[in-house]
């Protein structure tokens, strides 16, 4: 049995709110992902390394043993379409939320008081999230699928509404939208893979009991 751990984290603001949890576990990256091109990090312990992949790709790599454990968004993680890995911890990092957004000027026909039977156009990279969310609202919408820069879509008319992550609101300001209803608040998580779990289980779940209780503490 390989006594290696391999994590995979994504670049910019969850790798920087996950260090202090790697802290805890004695976990150092040698390098920082902004001052190298390295996909591949060395740290303090030589029997972890630290893999920085896409945001998206966090699960893929999990799931298929390529990475022992990973750090994702709940946002990827209801989009991913595998079952080959656990999630034992929300890590509360990197928090959000993801909302129903739309221009300031529409807002009254988001009124629930309101009957509104025209079949909207919302456009969003979270299909199957979205389309979840509103069917089970029992609306009937037409979902078109971005890669970014969301907030475009209302203001060029592509869509009547986005489905977004927040954080501070100030992106939809700027591009008067308005947040309509919230769909859920979202976080990072840590996430297993299953193979990993059964035959790493003396190094992983000591990790995971020391991860829960500085989570518990903060």
């Amino acid at each position: 049995m390989s006594n290696n751990i391999t994590i995979a984290v994504s670049k910019g603001r969850i790798f920087k709110e996950a260090m202090p949890l790697l802290a805890a576990l004695d976990i150092y990256p040698a390098e920082a992902p902004e001052t190298t091109r390295k996909l591949i990090l060395e740290t303090n312990r030589p029997e972890v390394k630290i893999i920085i992949v896409r945001a998206t790709d966090v699960p893929t790599y999990v799931e298929y043993g390529a990475a022992d454990i990973g750090i994702a968004g709940k946002d990827v993680l209801l989009e991913y379409d595998g079952n080959g890995l656990y999630e034992p911890l929300d890590l509360k990092i990197a928090q959000c939320k993801m909302v129903v957004a739309e221009p300031k000027h529409l807002i009254k026909d988001s009124n629930p008081g309101v009957k509104n039977t025209g079949r909207k156009r919302v456009a969003t990279k979270y299909v199957n999230t979205a389309r979840n969310y509103f069917a089970s609202q029992g609306k009937q919408v037409e979902i078109v699928k971005l890669y970014g820069s969301m907030e475009l879509a209302p203001v060029l008319g592509l869509a009547d509404q986005i489905v977004d992550l927040v954080d501070t609101g100030s992106t939809l300001k700027a591009n008067g939208l308005v947040e309509v209803e919230t769909i859920m608040n979202i976080s990072s998580r840590l996430i297993v893979n299953k193979g990993a779990m059964k035959m790493k289980n003396d190094l992983i779940k000591p990790m995971i009991e020391k991860l829960t209780e500085v989570v518990e503490a903060k």
